[in-house]
């Protein structure tokens, strides 16, 4: 099919999704099973700071760039598309690409982003990066509260089957990876482009290298239309390329 296909339909269809404006306020959340995550093998990326998690040989990957205290992202992974593109992940039907910012302590204030980030690189040194991530979502506290103090995130560690360990609480109140925060930092404002300096607004999800415009951000708060277009790139794959760039034949890149 040509430009304003199958993808053409699934994407327009999220136009009548509410737009993404940034970290604001969140939807109500709700707690759901890991549903297979434990199984899911999950590595960090030869950059150093992209964190992967489902079968490499997936014919659709997301990439994901969020920090751990937007409210706008625990509305994507507990009430949006989240929980869908984890089952997809689970299935070997996509991988899920992780860029991790820490942006929003410098802009309301603490270290809870950083200490987050850095608790999730020690939950990936565990391999248990995947189901944290969910658990830091369900009970991410109020944007305003800097409340990933490291008391709370090793309480919430209890929630893993196996990730509490004296090497794992030692990486989180030592800060062990802080340099790869920093990195995740940089490799998200990187991603902003010289349109977006700062880094772009988060949640953001790029698929095949694609992102999805601004325009269409609605489909990240639906998970039906979210798993359609899921599947419509699955089936084709080029042709959500053509849609997005239709005058290019080649992929120009991520943004």
């Amino acid at each position: 099919m040509k430009h304003g296909g199958r993808v053409a339909v699934a994407l327009t269809a999220a136009l009548l999704g509410a737009a993404l404006a940034g970290c604001g306020q969140r939807a109500g959340s709700h707690e759901g099973a890991y549903s297979g995550l434990e199984t899911v093998p999950e590595k960090l990326g030869s950059d150093g700071t992209t964190i992967t998690v489902g079968n490499p040989h997936a014919p659709v990957t997301v990439h994901l760039y969020e920090d751990p205290r937007c409210p706008v992202c625990e509305e994507f992974e507990s009430t949006g598309a989240g929980p869908e593109l984890r089952q997809a992940t689970v299935r070997g039907e996509a991988k899920t690409a992780y860029t991790l910012a820490s942006f929003l302590d410098d802009k309301v204030g603490g270290s809870g982003s950083k200490k987050a980030v850095n608790a999730l690189r020690a939950a990936l040194a565990e391999g248990r990066f995947a189901e944290y991530h969910q658990v830091l979502y369900r009970h991410q506290p109020e944007e305003a509260e800097d409340g990933f103090t490291d008391d709370r995130l090793l309480e919430l560690a209890e929630r893993v089957d196996g990730l509490r360990s004296p090497a794992f609480d030692s990486a989180v109140k030592d800060m062990k990876y802080q340099a790869f925060v920093e990195a995740s930092e940089k490799a998200y404002e990187s991603a902003g482009g010289s349109e977006e300096p700062g880094g772009p607004g988060t949640p953001t999800a790029v698929i095949n290298d694609v992102r999805i415009p601004a325009d269409y951000s609605g489909v990240l708060f639906d998970a039906p239309l979210f798993s359609n277009l899921l599947r419509e790139i699955r089936v084709a794959p080029e042709e959500w390329q053509e849609y997005v760039f239709p005058d290019v034949a080649a992929t120009p890149g991520p943004f």
